[in-house]
């Protein structure tokens, strides 16, 4: 069977120190709830600089420049032991400032949502202008343009606009799109156009490190925490279309996948699918990242003094293509899925989604050389009382290969060192969901380090209040073994004998008339 591939993949990491005092709803929620708090006070002295972010070891992890292998043996705590020469930019996508990030906003903003004062606009024009990589992004030379005064904002901000900041100043604002509708506040619109702005920038990421045509690319899947629509269908979408748009994927249709942190795991496999299908020859899934979750458990840091790490936004984008004898195989007969009658328990969820599709394919966890489950960062989950979550996934495996004859108990430690790996993806739900390691998979899976990896993504859909269901899905990954030829049900020769034998018989019919 020809299975797809995954041809690549991207993540970036935006720096927004602002956004999360302002737009992250930890902090929101305190400065309705209790304004004057000491939480409040202290929160913006302690946020880190860009540079602190760059030289952060799991930071450097993310965008490519460090390997798993190698965080885990830098001493720890990360924080206290920053890479002095680290570099923004990295193999699979770099770091961005905060002025990026907005001036972003402003080139994927259709409807003149998004007002920046003058003198910040020429400041980051010149920024992203000079970045190769943006230079096709549609309307990229609008940055360009000249600015609007510091009083044109300031009305704007009297009429529930949501101001824009960079280092303390306030340098632009987001306008509401609509006069009443709750679906098209100022505050949505914010959230939504950080979302689609950090995914266009990681789509021209991996189009650029895959040299890859944009018009190649026929379908895209957009599987974020974010929901777009009107007051009519609140969360009708389509990110992923307006992504396209903006990359100039003009080939290209799409939809948006939601199910919380298990979207990035479903995404997956219906690309997948899709490709294995005939329906799409090229798949991109992306995501970008989610202003709600920066600062979530700021408090827990501060009170036990440690950075609050919560400061990025994370986003990845990767393609699934057709079987090239290359890249990595997705094995669309080995997925795993927690059905509504899987049962909630942690052991449930994890013999659902792990062992069942093992089983189903005759493989043995001792077969899998590695498992990528939820990857936050430990430093971030830690102290908020939520412990090691990659860890706890693993020991879970590993405790079910116990049961089952995989392992023996003495063995436990071990399996979780070698199949494991140490977190370090932010913690904004879908992001660090299994897909954070794919590209150390693709490139591990090609040079033959490895040979099977599995993806896991798990949800928590009592979230929407609707269900208190959980959700999960996974899929294995393999070494390519080469293109498998179709088999057909008669060779070459057999057709041009039976067309020859038709012709001879269809003249003979002519003669006879």
């Amino acid at each position: 069977m020809n299975f797809p591939v995954i041809k690549g993949a991207a993540y970036n990491l935006f720096h927004a120190p602002e956004m999360l005092i302002h737009q992250g709803t930890t902090q929101t929620s305190e400065m309705r709830t209790n304004p004057g708090s000491d939480h409040l006070k202290k929160l913006a002295s302690a946020l880190r600089g860009f540079d602190d972010v760059v030289q952060y070891p799991a930071n450097q992890v993310y965008i490519g420049n460090m390997t798993p292998a190698e965080l885990e043996a830098t001493p720890t705590p990360w924080y206290a032991n920053p890479i002095p020469a680290a570099s923004r930019v990295g193999r699979f996508g770099g770091i961005y400032s905060e002025d990026e990030l907005i001036g972003l906003m402003k080139v994927v903003d259709i409807f003149d949502l998004v007002m920046l004062e003058d003198t910040f606009q020429k400041s980051v024009a010149h920024k992203l202008l000079s970045n190769e990589k943006f230079s096709n992004i549609k309307n990229i030379a609008k940055i360009d343009n000249p600015g609007i005064s510091k009083e044109d904002i300031d009305a704007l901000l009297g009429k529930q606009a949501e101001a824009l900041r960079f280092q303390g100043q306030i340098v632009g604002c987001v306008k509401r799109a609509h006069e009443f509708d709750p679906a098209l506040t100022a505050h949505v619109m914010f959230e939504n156009l950080v979302s689609k702005a950090s995914s266009v920038a990681t789509v021209m990421e991996l189009l650029a490190n895959l040299s890859m045509d944009p018009h190649d690319v026929e379908y895209i899947i957009e599987c974020s925490e974010e929901a777009c629509g009107d007051m009519n269908q609140r969360g009708g979408g389509n990110i992923a279309k307006s992504i396209g748009e903006a990359c100039g994927l003009l080939n290209a249709t799409g939809s948006d996948t939601r199910s919380f942190c298990a979207a990035p795991a479903h995404a997956s496999v219906e690309a997948a699918a899709l490709v294995q299908a005939g329906v799409y020859r090229n798949v991109l899934v992306v995501a970008g990242g989610s202003t709600a979750k920066l600062g979530m458990n700021s408090k827990s840091h501060l009170e036990k003094n440690v950075p609050v790490l919560e400061d990025v936004l994370g986003t990845f984008a990767f393609i699934i293509s057709e079987n090239d004898g290359v890249h990595p195989i997705i094995r669309t007969d080995v997925v795993g899925r927690h059905t509504i009658g899987s049962g909630s328990s942690p052991q449930a969820v994890m013999t659902a989604i792990v062992t069942d599709p093992l089983d189903r394919a005759g493989i043995s966890l001792k077969d899998i050389d590695k498992f990528s489950p939820e990857m936050q960062n430990p430093e971030i989950t830690k102290p908020a009382g939520a412990g090691d979550v990659p860890e706890a996934n693993f020991k879970m495996i590993a405790a079910l290969g116990v049961k089952r004859g995989d392992f023996d108990r003495s063995e436990i430690a071990e399996v979780v060192k070698q199949k494991g790996l140490p977190g370090f993806a932010p913690t904004q739900g879908h992001i660090p969901s299994g897909v954070p390691f794919l590209g150390f998979a693709c490139d591990m899976l090609m040079a033959g380090e490895i040979n099977r990896v599995m993806i896991i993504g798990k949800g928590s859909l009592f979230l929407g209040r609707l269900t208190n269901l959980f959700d999960g899905v996974s899929y294995l990954i393999e070494k390519n073994p080469g293109i498998v030829k179709q088999e057909t049900i008669v060779d070459k020769d057999e057709i041009r004998k039976m067309v020859a034998e038709a012709m001879r018989n269809f003249a003979i019919s002519l003669g006879s008339e």
